[in-house]
């Protein structure tokens, strides 16, 4: 396994490289996984358009990964040759303060798979064995790849950070790849769920996936309507864009005490008034990825048929096709997830 076919991130604003590429060495603590699908994020968009990746260009992108572990290090001891894996989008060290307070997204020296090393975008990919998660077997590994992140920090917004709870309102600002999944998570722990996207073709998704209610997010009244609809507020909003004028939406929508998830990333400041956060006792909460913690509860969520994959996951292509599915990506054509067989 000299050379291993790849999607490489040659410079920014080019096509990604389909090219032979070294097969990845292996570390003694290491298991090398031969990837099966590799979920298409826009985040892999933003690098393709120049946000700088941490590593320099050539780069393997791609971060939502399920595979076979194809080898392991002589001091891998959690996973073995043949099982069917996830590869989470965040090595974690397990060492600092973060760590050993069960926060380990938030890593002190974390490294992000597709930005920090080569990502999934290719036949084999090689991380810490402790970092790996175990598929099930009833959950398909091409279908599967997008829990790795797309459905885990959904998963990690709706019930660490947001604390959902049966017979609460929430609202979900942006029905995206990780947003979607917001809905049918929030909706499959029982609350009553406002999808909001500015694409019918996404509010139809969230009306399958759970939604009791689909709005505009372009109506200037969008915040007086959910107030008007909820009976003065939702008790958890998640901003899934990363807009400050999406934020102000779900900032304007949350009840008395209620709570708002930021979990759309932005580099732009977002200026909101203060007394309103003051004044009705609100709580603004961010969320990123998840922990290793909480794979474990949201498989089991798949496993009972609680959450849906295959609505989710709306278009499978080859390797060759990733430029195409980044294309589509960026002039808005994607419902749901794309997922590269590999």
């Amino acid at each position: 396994m000299d050379n291993m076919k790849a999607a490489v991130l040659k410079a920014p604003h080019q096509p990604l490289s389909i090219e032979d590429a070294p097969t990845p060495s292996m570390g003694r603590g290491d298991a090398l996984v031969r990837v099966a699908a590799c979920g298409v994020c826009s985040t892999d968009l933003h690098f393709v358009h120049g946000t700088p990746t941490y590593k320099k260009p050539p780069l393997i992108l791609g971060h939502e990964i399920s595979g076979i572990v194809e080898e392991v290090g002589d001091e891998a001891a959690t996973v073995r040759k043949g099982e069917r894996v996830l590869v989470p989008p965040i090595i974690y060290c397990g060492r600092c303060r973060n760590c050993r307070e069960g926060r380990d997204n938030v890593c002190e020296n974390m490294l992000m798979v597709g930005s920090y090393v080569d990502g999934g975008f290719a036949e084999y990919i090689s991380v810490p064995a402790h970092v790996l998660i175990k598929l099930p077997d009833s959950i398909p590994l091409h279908e599967g790849a997008i829990i790795s992140d797309a459905v885990s920090t959904a998963f990690h917004a709706v019930k660490q950070r947001g604390e959902v709870r049966p017979g609460e309102w929430a609202a979900v600002f942006g029905c995206g790849g990780v947003g979607i999944n917001v809905v049918q998570i929030a909706a499959a722990s029982g609350a009553s769920v406002i999808a909001v996207d500015v694409d019918e073709r996404k509010l139809e998704l969230a009306r399958r996936l759970g939604a009791v209610e689909a709005l505009d997010g372009r109506d200037p009244e969008l915040a007086k309507k959910i107030r008007s609809l909820t009976g003065g507020g939702v008790d958890v909003a998640f901003e899934v864009v990363g807009r400050p004028a999406v934020m102000d939406g779900a900032f304007e929508s949350v009840k008395v005490g209620g709570r708002m998830v930021v979990v759309g990333y932005s580099m732009e400041n977002w200026n909101f008034r203060v007394g309103r956060l003051m004044f009705r006792e609100l709580k603004l909460i961010g969320s990123f990825g998840c922990r290793s913690t909480d794979y474990s509860p949201l498989l089991r969520m798949f496993e009972k048929g609680r959450l849906r994959l295959n609505e989710i996951v709306t278009e499978k292509l080859r390797l060759e096709e990733i430029n195409e599915a980044l294309k589509r990506l960026e002039e808005g054509r994607v419902v749901g997830r794309q997922v590269v067989i590999i």
